[in-house]
């Protein structure tokens, strides 16, 4: 009887501690699923685009990779859930957890984009945007005003803007004849130096080319150009750069970032910072390779706008920049401060 009751008192035990065991798993599960989260991600680039891959791409690889899965991105190229111009606010709103756009694309939201987006003519080298970003503070007062419609800001890089035409420009009446694809302050920039400029979605943009609706466009520069298949019917690179600046930006819902644990959190924000760098560096290798590339295999053509031209466009540009200055008290001071540093870099 003894030895029965023995055997009796440790099946319980056994039992005990399985139904235990149990119990703590079923009551586990949800906690675990709650642990992954899905962002839906609507980029302004195209599939075709260098950066929905390299600047997407890699953003997705790294979250994944750093928050062992989970945080998954679900990438969408330019068009598929939401206009371009209509992501900031999706994003705002908690729609979407996360997209990219150009800067110009939030002009009515945030005061400093026509600055971020790049203002003609400024900068001559891209560590100097890069400097002014990070190491001045124009990046966390971009921060800060998307910040109050709760949205995170994290440039993706700064790179050159640079256009492709049709036929080369050789005089200052050239210039004025265009027709061209543009976006934001290079929009207006453009239109008061005195071409039409006008915008087209990246997803157009081939085909009015290759139909005469523009002559010429800006869609980043040699990497742009070459991934959208520009080169095939516009056989220009024109230089100097439009500007230099911070004009691709991947945006974050701070609601959805709120609801991350805090040491995911971290890494998404340690990880656009980081984004920053690579991929402005990354982008300047990328540009000379592609570019001679493109002149070898497919004819291209470098067409330095002459000199007459470039000093028109200097004075158009520099008096556009007081025009950004006057948007807000917010947009005078980040003006104030460009002027100043590009003082000091001997450009004023």
């Amino acid at each position: 009887m003894k030895l029965f009751a023995t055997a009796r008192k440790t099946l319980t035990v056994y039992a005990s501690a399985l139904t235990l065991g149990i119990s703590a798993a079923l009551s586990a599960a949800p906690a675990a699923a709650q642990d992954t989260f899905t962002w839906k991600v609507q980029s302004h680039w195209p599939g075709s685009s260098s950066s929905y891959t390299d600047s997407l791409g890699r953003i997705k690889r790294v979250l994944e990779e750093r928050t062992d899965g989970r945080l998954k991105l679900q990438l969408y190229e330019a068009g598929a859930l939401f206009k371009a111009k209509e992501t900031f606010n999706a994003v705002s709103r908690g729609i979407l957890e996360m997209g990219t756009i150009s800067p110009s694309y939030a002009q009515d939201k945030v005061s400093l984009a026509g600055i971020a987006s790049g203002l003609p003519f400024a900068f001559r080298n891209v560590w100097e945007a890069a400097y002014f970003h990070q190491n001045m503070g124009f990046e966390q007062m971009l921060r800060d005003e998307a910040a109050e419609h709760g949205v995170y800001w994290a440039t993706d890089k700064v790179y050159p803007t640079e256009m492709v035409v049709k036929k080369p420009i050789e005089s200052w009446e050239d210039f004025t004849s265009l027709k061209i694809r543009s976006s934001g302050a290079l929009q207006t920039f453009l239109t008061e130096a005195g071409a039409a400029a006008s915008y087209i979605p990246g997803s157009e943009l081939y085909s009015a080319l290759d139909s005469g609706i523009v002559d010429g466009a800006h869609w980043g520069a040699a990497q742009g150009a070459y991934s959208m298949g520009l080169y095939e019917v516009a056989k220009y690179h024109v230089q100097p750069a439009l500007n230099i600046a911070g004009t691709d930006v991947i945006i974050v819902s701070q609601k959805a970032l709120d609801k991350l644990p805090e040491d995911m959190q971290d890494i998404v924000k340690d990880a656009l910072n980081e984004q920053f760098w690579i991929r402005t560096n990354e982008y300047q290798y990328k540009e000379r390779i592609t570019l001679a590339k493109a002149i070898e295999e497919q004819g291209v053509q470098l067409n330095v706008l002459p000199d007459e031209v470039q000093d028109k466009l200097v004075a158009t540009a520099q008096a556009m920049w007081d025009e950004e200055g006057k948007r807000s008290e917010n947009a005078k001071k980040a003006l104030d401060m460009l002027k100043g540093y590009l003082a000091d870099l001997g450009y004023l």
